[in-house]
């Protein structure tokens, strides 16, 4: 029986200074937030993270500075992806020491691959390591990874024990669950907008970027669910929905570090310059999004509220 990864994680960001170094300081804060608000674990250097703006060793780094400050609290997961096996076999062995849960396997992004390279990608990078892996698939930044190529993959591949999907395509939930029936390995969910669609389609959880400046709602949704307060987890869906109408304006990790500093986690600036018309729209979902949670309040299960 393979290792099986459920439940509920943000995705992290990785606060930077004014010169675009790692602010550890910033970024322990955000672990402490995270996870004091009762998620399941947390993902270090995914796409969230900006991940291609980092060296192997500020990505080596950052994982060694989590593990220590997570000190057990929760399951830690680590993206080792980058453009070449070679980095990536790299950066595996950097973080095999901590031993995370598992490792993200995002594929090879700029160039164009067919499917078989990445299937032979992937098999090396698994095979390199003792240590279980996750599939990424996010074709909206990296070559996509089909149905039918991850499956085969998680079925013959014995450290590969499950996948993290961020297509987005409602229509990869029914064939890649169908799939769980003649392989062990679990699904976990990485389009907010489908999490509670990925639950009722028999997925194991979800990685979120928006748990990461609202992990009380994602998760939330997450334990209603599995709770059988079906109604609930769609009023909180409903929630969530309304966040990610807004989250679209920018580019993702822009909207989680925005959340953030409203909620008092300051993570330094973007990677690249604002423009006017930019910056008017960051100011805007600030406002707006304080007036959200003001206006909803949400004290989740009486514990958590957005300010407290």
């Amino acid at each position: 029986m393979r290792s099986k990864i459920a439940g509920a994680f943000a995705a992290l960001i990785t606060p930077i200074d004014d010169s675009g170094r790692i602010d550890f300081d910033a970024f322990d804060r955000l672990i402490d937030f995270t996870l004091e608000r009762e998620l399941d674990g947390v993902v270090i250097g995914g796409a969230t993270a900006e991940y291609t703006h980092f060296s192997v060793d500020d990505r080596a780094r950052i994982a060694a500075q989590a593990s220590k400050r997570i000190a057990g609290r929760a399951k830690m997961i680590v993206c080792a992806g980058t453009s070449s096996i070679y980095s990536t076999l790299e950066l595996t062995t950097r973080i095999e020491e901590l031993q995370p849960a598992a490792v993200l396997l995002p594929m090879p992004y700029f160039f164009r691959y067919e499917q078989q390279d990445l299937h032979a990608f992937c098999e090396q990078a698994c095979q390199s390591s003792d240590l279980p892996f996750l599939l990424y698939n996010l074709p909206g930044f990296t070559n996509p990874l089909e149905v039918k190529t991850a499956i085969h993959l998680m079925s013959t591949v014995p450290n590969l024990i499950g996948m993290k999907d961020s297509s987005g395509f409602r229509e990869n939930l029914t064939p890649l669950a169908e799939g769980k029936k003649s392989g062990d390995y679990c699904l976990l969910v990485g389009s907010d907008n489908l999490l509670l669609s990925s639950a009722r389609a028999g997925w194991d959880g979800v990685i979120s970027g928006i748990a990461c400046f609202a992990p009380e709602l994602i998760g939330a949704i997450h334990r209603n669910y599995r709770n059988a307060n079906i109604e609930e987890a769609e009023r909180l869906q409903g929630l969530l929905d309304e966040i990610i109408e807004q989250v679209i304006c920018l580019p993702v990790p822009w909207i989680v570090r925005i959340g953030l500093s409203v909620r008092g986690i300051a993570n330094g600036p973007m990677h690249l310059p604002l423009s006017p018309s930019r910056a008017k729209q960051i100011c805007d979902f600030k406002v707006w999004f304080r007036a959200w949670a003001e206006r909803h309040d949400l004290a989740l299960e009486g514990v958590w509220s957005f300010f407290s």
